[in-house]
């Protein structure tokens, strides 16, 4: 791994720049897992990936996390400080609110990463996946 020579202080970064590494993180994990389930055809795997990834998947995931009281307090104000950005666009797909909370969920795991937290990041992206899993095509087209 690539060693940098700034260590980044994720509690003074603005919850869109966390959001911004959790889309990241949170791609990189969806991609292996669907390789590893063995999809290797392009257009499915883009298929297959929209039900993690979309705004409207993530909303519902992080709306679940919330419920089940699986997030600290510390893990909850980050959601707060995600949800609350402004970010300035909306994708077309989507209402700002399910934005917000897709925004909320990979600002999470942004702060995580950006933490060294993998071990709670990686409890995180499993209940998600466990998640998204349990409501296969309920998340589409969103």
């Amino acid at each position: 791994m690539l060693q940098y020579e700034k260590k980044i202080d994720a509690k003074q970064l603005n919850s869109l720049a966390l959001a911004y590494m959790g889309d990241a993180v949170y791609e990189k994990y969806v991609r292996h897992e669907l390789l590893q389930k063995g999809n290797v055809k392009p257009h499915l795997l883009h298929k297959a990936a929209t039900q993690y990834v979309s705004a409207k998947a993530q909303s519902k995931i992080i709306h679940a996390l919330l419920s089940d009281e699986t997030l600290s307090d510390e893990e909850q104000a980050v959601v707060r400080r995600g949800r609350n950005a402004k970010s300035g666009t909306v994708p077309k797909n989507t209402d700002v609110q399910t934005y917000r909370y897709s925004t909320a969920f990979e600002a999470l795991l942004g702060y995580l990463y950006l933490t060294d937290r993998i071990e709670r990041l990686e409890e995180i992206i499993l209940l998600a996946f466990k998640w998204t899993e349990e409501r296969k095509g309920e998340c589409k087209n969103g």
